[in-house]
């Protein structure tokens, strides 16, 4: 009986689904070591990135946008806001740099996205379709190995290693991950939610995932 219940209390903290999330968001309601979502994907050999999303928090801590692991590396490709307001943090191979100067006011929207390619190493952010500055990161090595992507926590081992003083707060939404990097125009399509190429690694229209814990999905309301 004792088993069961534990059965039943991890079946319905934990579940597994694919949707259409068009006009939908993630809410993180709570600080908490625990709570986040899983993404799921089949493909293990990354040799770019893009990832972009659009979120909305009120925190002023340092925060894990985006997490992702393989079982090597913990840091594998992570986006990061640090204490500072106006700084972040993204993560290739365990290799990382800072991106300044950025803004972004509470309690809005903000579209985030991130760049990076194994071949010459250069990193970019664009925020609210502004691109940043190119900066280095690491060169000449694919992210390869099985995924482990994490939206609500920051990875500091593969799939867990969580820290609530790390957890975000606030809605995230429309998020797509590319296994290349998307040109100028294309991230200004995705900004004005117009005529734009799906992720192929992820795909907020068709999203495998997973969540865990106190995690709401909710309309978008803007």
């Amino acid at each position: 009986m004792e088993k069961l219940l534990v059965f039943m209390v991890m079946l319905a903290s934990c579940y597994a689904d694919t949707q259409d999330l068009s006009g939908k968001a993630f809410v993180f309601p709570r600080e908490t070591n625990r709570d986040h979502v899983k993404l799921m994907t089949p493909k293990t050999s990354l040799s770019a990135v893009t990832v972009c999303f659009r979120f909305k928090t009120d925190l002023s801590r340092n925060y894990g946008l985006f997490s992702l692991a393989t079982p090597g590396i913990s840091n594998d490709f992570v986006l990061f806001k640090t204490n500072n307001n106006d700084v972040i943090r993204m993560h290739a191979r365990d290799g990382g740099t800072d991106f300044l100067a950025l803004s972004f006011p509470p309690n809005n929207w903000h579209t985030l996205c991130a760049t990076w390619n194994s071949e010459d190493g250069i990193s970019q952010l664009w925020v609210d379709g502004k691109p940043t500055i190119k900066r280095f990161i690491h060169s000449g090595e694919p992210i390869s190995g099985k995924l482990s992507t994490v939206l609500g926590q920051e990875q500091d081992a593969y799939g867990g290693g969580f820290d609530a003083n790390q957890s975000f707060i606030g809605m995230i939404s429309r998020l797509h991950m590319w296994d290349y990097v998307l040109s100028p125009e294309e991230i200004q399509r995705y900004k004005a939610d117009s005529n734009f190429t799906p992720g192929n690694v992820f795909n907020w229209r068709a999203l495998d995932y997973e969540v865990v814990g106190n995690i709401l999905v909710e309309p978008e309301v803007m």
